[in-house]
């Protein structure tokens, strides 16, 4: 389409930098007649035809009100009572004591590192057996026995050879115990004890006691002892209490925890909860300055102060970290009104306390 001689030429500036662009825009589509502007001027125009969100403000404040289908008066949004609403500030506690063990392995776990031994035979050198024992001495003589017995140096493998013809047979067998941890330890306690009735011939059974190693279910395990630090050794156990007087917690389990005192920090107050409540045979560290979580209480009616022209609405619990590093609880002598404690997981918590108060800490609470 050849140009229209006509088309009049407009600019926003005569120093512009700018490439002189032409930009057909149409005024009135029932007619061809258009105006032609250079980018500059483009980009002044799109820029004055912004609308901000400072003047869209402006334009609904001073906007008329339009007055209700009901005929009433909405209501003021500063129409109060004359006292200030204020919140009760407290602080709580979730005293927790770490897992002591690391958490059984899956069954893929097991056959795995099981498998990584054995490849590990196969790739090592052979074992340099008169570097460690000499010709016809006893040792030399003990370990003839046991390689024979096991095929490999390894005494937590099973029967397998690394050099041998079934060598790249390492994997783990359906119905094969040798990757239990239980089986583990007792190949290793056969081995240190000699149970060889030739090697001991004539001279009797040998008195060398070894100590087996303890199991992962303890004495408060089986006992159900839920006072006691040493149950659940690869959980996470948290320090719940009981309030002894009548109140809004009586009778229900939570964190030790308690109002403010003064212009104390929550850091500070976590500290005088953990003595007040538990005594002073436990070494704790408060994590941190700052909460890991909070609780909003609204009373079912608010408390008005006349003196101090306020009204309590509610509480607002701020919850602080901290581990237990050794010790044990006793709330023989507290200061907090408590009857009760008991170390629970987070699934026994979740029993134990209100579904609102749980609904608050299940997110801060460790799985394991």
């Amino acid at each position: 389409m050849a140009p229209n001689p006509d088309i009049l030429w407009r600019h926003a500036s005569s120093k512009s930098t700018f490439p002189k662009l032409k930009f057909q825009i149409p005024i009135d589509t029932a007619t061809e007649s258009a105006t032609t502007l250079c980018r500059s001027c483009l980009s002044n125009l799109r820029q004055t035809q912004r609308r901000h969100a400072s003047t869209a403000t402006s334009l609904i404040e001073t906007a008329p009100i339009e007055p209700s289908p009901s005929g009433q008066a909405p209501p003021s949004p500063t129409a109060s009572s004359s006292h200030s609403l204020t919140y009760k500030i407290r602080a709580s506690v979730l005293l927790s004591r770490p897992p002591l063990l690391t958490r059984d392995l899956t069954p893929f776990e097991k056959s795995y590192f099981l498998y990584q031994r054995r490849l590990n035979e196969r790739l090592a050198l052979p074992f340099s057996r008169y570097f460690y024992y000499q010709k016809g001495t006893p040792g030399d003589v003990e370990w003839k026995r046991k390689i024979k017995d096991r095929l490999t140096p390894a005494r937590d493998i099973g029967r397998y050879s690394g050099y041998g013809e079934e060598a790249w047979n390492d994997e783990l067998l359906m119905g094969e115990r040798v990757s239990e941890p239980e089986e583990q330890a007792l190949a290793l306690v056969r081995d240190a004890e000699d149970r060889d009735v030739r090697a001991t011939a004539g001279r009797g059974k040998r008195d060398d006691v070894v100590e087996r190693p303890k199991g992962r279910v303890t004495e408060a395990d089986e006992k159900g002892d839920k006072r006691n630090l040493n149950r659940a050794s690869m959980r996470t156990l948290y320090l719940v209490v009981k309030k002894r007087e009548k109140g809004v917690d009586d009778g229900e389990w939570m964190f030790p925890g308690c109002g403010l005192e003064g212009k104390e920090s929550l850091h500070t107050a976590a500290e005088r909860i953990i003595v007040q409540s538990g005594g002073v045979n436990m070494n704790t560290w408060v994590v941190g300055n700052m909460p890991i979580g909070h609780q909003v209480f609204n009373y079912a009616q608010s408390k008005v102060n006349k003196d101090q022209a306020s009204e309590t609405r509610g509480e607002k619990t701020f919850f602080m970290k901290a581990r237990m590093m050794a010790g044990q609880a006793n709330l023989k002598d507290n200061k907090l009104g408590l009857e009760d404690f008991q170390w629970l997981l987070k699934e026994e918590i979740q029993k134990a306390v209100h579904p609102r108060y749980f609904a608050a800490v299940k997110n801060i609470l460790a799985n394991r």
